[in-house]
This record gives structure tokens, sequence and C-alpha cells, in this order.
């Protein structure tokens, strides 16, 4: 019996344009080599299994190799790319820098690295795994990175970029491996089941290469399992049963019977979903994906975003045709704040179950927003009133506008309790759950902008009298003061603080009060009445008024903080500044 190669070995990639999905990167490596402009040191970055060091072993050969294609490709006949191949190459060297991540093996690293090439122009030394060097280590391989021999030179490979140090990313040109599509890596297990003789649906490679997460290496993993569990007959069933994945028909029954309002049948598809061993958050977060793929469907720019086989996009492309966008965006709303709150219920599956429920009577709550239920027909007693009232209009005006209008118009005759409350007007809708009843009462629309008329509050009148005696200066000041003492008792503390702010001015029967901003000035209008009916009958003129003016703040501010207090303090004294400077003070 033959020893079996997993295919992960088996069809490691050995050129740059057998590479699968990272064109961005053999394409500029294939130009630095054609146009002889290769850095002396690389970084190949990028989650698992997406070609790092496949592209820094394809790169290793290719530099080395003695008779190079037109398509700058290893010839792969050479005896460089013969020792390279069968692992007994003396001019590239691999180093696994999780088992070998001390100062030690870097210095025996750099001692080799002053060795030049036996055979081969360069010396290429392969360091995988580069972030699991110590500090230490790191430290000591800065100098030879940056400076290394004309002969010499670095491919390092991490799955953890952040975790290597600046100043060894300076040194690298660096290269980002992206995940690999779906797509690409559907047609990559395609290609290698045929060359197996595996049969196979293309439905059931979609699934593993989603599986996959974009790392080539665990799609092709899965499919050796798949491929001994179907004995070569790989079918979209088995991959479903083999990686315990919900099948997309679940969620395809479960939008049927939300569309429908068919709450019993979604919490039976549930119940079935959990008795299969599927944990709730998995079903919602696989539940978020399917009406995501159902609103991508909705418009043909988008279809290629749906990463599935064909069969299944015809089926979204049904079922998104059959509902409405506005439906599919409410459930997903509805799907996310139930996966939110997944993690921290205490009753996970009554969480899931309400999501749900909710989800089956959004049609109802859509159809209740775009069409509102119009109210109850009329009395007998008020009906031919209202008919007559209502204009004649052609069928597309709508039946609420005109009983609106027209209700507007009628003076209806008093109503008995009784009467209103048998004329509440209703709405009933709802499927399996029991009927809704929904209060609907017809707004006067035309109304709505018209102007209120302003309703003006009675205020006290200016108290008269005959009464016209002359006042001196220090008894108007003193009934003022009074009043200002007055209000502050009554805790009146706004006006109190205006009035005391500034003193007065009396011009003859003219008050004059500064007040400093608007607000104020509102103030002492409030307050104007008071004011006058006061000073009035206490200094026995009836001819008093009153005026606030508003004048510009030209007071210095009070200092606070203890630069402005340092400051105030030096402009009256500004030996002070000096004796800072002497002893070279701060402020606190």
């Amino acid at each position: 019996m033959d020893n079996f190669i997993v295919s992960a070995r088996k069809y490691r990639p050995v050129t740059f344009d057998s590479v699968v999905g990272q064109q961005h990167v053999t394409n500029t490596l294939k130009n630095a080599i054609h146009n002889n402009q290769l850095a002396q040191a690389f970084l190949f970055c990028g989650p698992r299994g997406v070609g790092k060091t496949t592209c820094a072993r394809i790169l290793a050969k290719t530099i080395n190799c003695e008779a190079i294609s037109s398509g700058t490709e290893a010839c792969g006949t050479c005896s460089s790319c013969q020792s390279f191949q069968n692992g007994a190459s003396f001019s590239i060297h691999e180093l696994d820098a999780a088992s070998n991540n001390s100062v030690e093996d870097i210095r025996s690293l750099i001692e080799q690295v002053r060795i030049p090439p036996q055979s081969g122009k360069y010396k290429i030394y392969i360091i995988d795994e580069v972030h699991m060097l110590s500090q230490a280590a790191f430290n000591a391989f800065l100098k030879t990175l940056e400076e290394p021999p004309s002969y010499a030179i670095f491919i390092l490979a991490t799955t953890e970029k952040h975790k290597i140090l600046p100043t060894i990313l300076s040194r690298c040109q660096i290269f980002d491996f992206n995940r690999i599509r779906v797509d690409d890596m559907a047609n990559h297990l395609a290609t290698i089941a045929d060359k197996e003789g595996v049969a196979y649906e293309h439905d059931g490679l979609h699934v593993i290469a989603q599986k996959a997460d974009g790392g080539l290496r665990d799609a092709l993993s899965m499919f050796d399992q798949i491929v001994s569990f179907t004995n070569r007959h790989l079918t979209y069933e088995a991959v479903i049963e083999n990686l315990n994945i919900l099948d997309y028909e679940y969620y395809f029954r479960l939008l049927d019977a939300i569309a429908g309002e068919e709450a019993d049948e979604t919490l039976l598809i549930f119940d079935s979903v959990l008795s299969k061993g599927f944990d709730g958050g998995h079903f919602m977060a696989g539940l978020a994906n399917h009406l995501r793929n159902l609103l991508v469907s909705k418009e043909p720019k988008t279809l290629r975003l749906l990463e599935v086989g064909e069969n299944i996009k015809k089926r979204y492309l049904e079922q998104s045709s059959s509902m409405s966008s506005g439906l599919l965006l409410s459930a997903l709303n509805i799907a996310n704040q139930c996966e939110i709150n997944y993690r921290t219920s205490k009753n996970q599956r009554l969480q899931v179950e309400l999501a749900l429920l909710k989800m089956c009577h959004l049609s109802t709550a859509i159809t209740l927003s775009l069409h509102p239920p119009t109210a109850a027909p009329p009395v007998e007693g008020q009906k031919k009133k209202l008919i007559e009232s209502i204009p004649r209009q052609t069928e597309e005006a709508t039946a609420p506008v005109a009983l609106a209008k027209a209700a507007d118009k009628t003076v209806a005759p008093p109503e008995s309790p009784q009467q209103k409350k048998e004329e509440k007007p209703s709405f009933t809708s709802g499927k399996g759950w029991g009927n809704i009843q929904v209060a609907a009462a017809v707004p006067n629309l035309t109304t709505v902008f018209e102007d209120k008329p302003v309703v003006e509050t009675a205020k006290d009148d200016l108290v008269v009298g005959n009464e016209y005696q002359e006042i001196t200066e220090s008894d108007f000041l003193n009934k003022w003061n009074a009043f200002a003492e007055k209000m502050k008792a009554e805790s009146r503390i706004t006006i109190f603080t205006i009035m005391t702010a500034s003193t007065p001015r009396l011009k003859g029967a003219q008050i004059e009060i500064d007040v400093d901003n608007m607000v104020q000035m509102e103030q002492i209008r409030e307050y104007k009445i008071d004011i006058l009916n006061y000073l009035r009958v206490e200094l026995r003129n009836f001819s008093l008024d009153l005026t606030a003016i508003q004048v510009e703040q030209n007071r210095t501010l009070k200092p606070y903080t203890s630069q402005e207090k340092y400051q105030a303090m030096a402009v009256k004294n500004p030996a002070l500044e000096t004796l800072r400077k002497t002893f070279n003070l701060g402020l606190s």
C-alpha cells in the first residue's frame, strides 16, 4: 500500500502561477526577479493557510534557478531546483522560529550568513513564524537584517505582524496576503477533485470553501475528510452532515413561514434545529446571514456578493423576489438585536423565540403603517348629513382623507356617552395568534399648519393716582433697595441681582437701570409693573416710569485660575514677575 499524502502537501503550488488567490503578491515578486530589484529582506503576513510559506519557497527556488523561464518561473529541472525539491539544497535554509527563538539560535544563523553560497547566486534564509522570536533575538538580528552580505536574502513569514518590532518592519519589504475568495477556493477544489477522480457537487465544494474562512489548507483538509467519508462521492448533503453545518433549507423554510405569518411553523423549525444539537446563537447568526443574502439578491449589481453555488443562488433570487425590502430589513434588525442580547440572556431559547415571533408579525405592522385603518361608519343620525357633505371625487381619492375633510365641516348633534363607547373604531388583523384590536382615530390634517391664536395672560395694571410729589435721590434709592430686599426675601434672586448690580438713575419721573444682556432685559420687563406700583405708592408720585438700557460689558472679569490670579497680581505689582524669574518659580 502506497503512503497517503494529504492534498495540502500533494498539491502544494510549485510555481507562482499555481498560487491561488494571491496574484497581487506573485506578480510583484515576478517583476522584482525579472528586473533584478530584489530586496535584502521580505516579510510575508496574513492569516493561516493562504500561501505565505509556499510563496517564500517558490521565491527562494526561482531566485537560484539556473534557467528561469520567460514567464519568470523556475525551470524545476536544473541542479539547484532539483536539490531544493529533494530537500538537499545548501543555499536555501528554513528556520522555524517557534522552536528556535532564542538569542543563541539567531547567533548561529548570523554565523552561517558569513559563509558565501557553495552553489547558486544567493543564500536564502526562510524564517517561519518570525513573531515567536524573543525580544533579545530580535535585537541580535537587527544589524544583520539591515546590512546583510550581497548574497544573503531573508524571507520572513508571520500570522501576527503586530507582534514584530517596528525596527524589524522598517528593514523589510512587507507583503500582505489576503484571505482566499470562496469562488477561487471552490474552483481549486474542483480541479483537485478532477485529478483525483472524485465525483462532486459544486454546492458541496462551496460549503467547504465557506467553512474554511479563507484558508486553503483548512479547505483541503476538510476535502480529504469528506472524500473518505463519502467514499469518493462528495455531495452537498454529505458535506452538511459531516461538517455539522445548518442546511440552507432550514432558513428558506423559515423565511417562507415568516412571510406567511405562520408563527407556529417558525417555532417548530427552531425546535428541530435545537434537537440536532445546534446552538441558538449559531442559528441566529446564520439567519442574519441568510437575510443579508436575500437583500443582496434584490439588486443585479450586488449579486456577485453572494458566495454560494449556482443552485443556491437561484433559490435566493426566487425567495427575495417574493419579499419586500422593508420586511427583510426589519427582520435583519431584529436578528441583530437578538444576537447582541443572546449571550447575556438567562433564557436564551426564549430570546430567539421572541425574535422569531416579532418577525412573524412584521407583515401586519408594515401593512398598518402603509395603509392606516379608517374610522368606523357614523351612526344613522349622522350618516345622511355626512354623505351629503362629502364632495364627489374620483376613485383615486382615498377614503380616510375624504372622510376627514367631510367630517370636519359637519356639525354633528351631541352624542350620548353610550354612543361614544359603541362608536370607538377598531381594526382587526393577525394570523394564528388571535386578533389584534387597533384603535383608529382620523385626525384633521387640514388644520395642522394653521396659525394658533395667541392666548394672552392677564397682567396687573399700573396703579394710578393724583399725587406727583417731588422725589429726592436718597429717598428714591432707599425705596429701590427696599424693594430689592423684598424680592430677596421672597427668593426672587434673579431680579434682586439685577436691581443691585448697578445704581439706577432718576431723571425727573423717568427711572433708568443698566442691564448686561437680553435675559436681564426680559426680567426687568416682567417685574416692571410690580416695581413701579411699589415705588409710586411709597414715593407718592404716580408719573414714575422705568426703562432698562442694555450696555456693553467693560467690567474686568474676576480671576479664578492660578494663572489668572498671578497675572492680576503682576499688573498691580510688576516686581512680582522679576521675583518669579529670579528664583525660577512656577505656578502650582
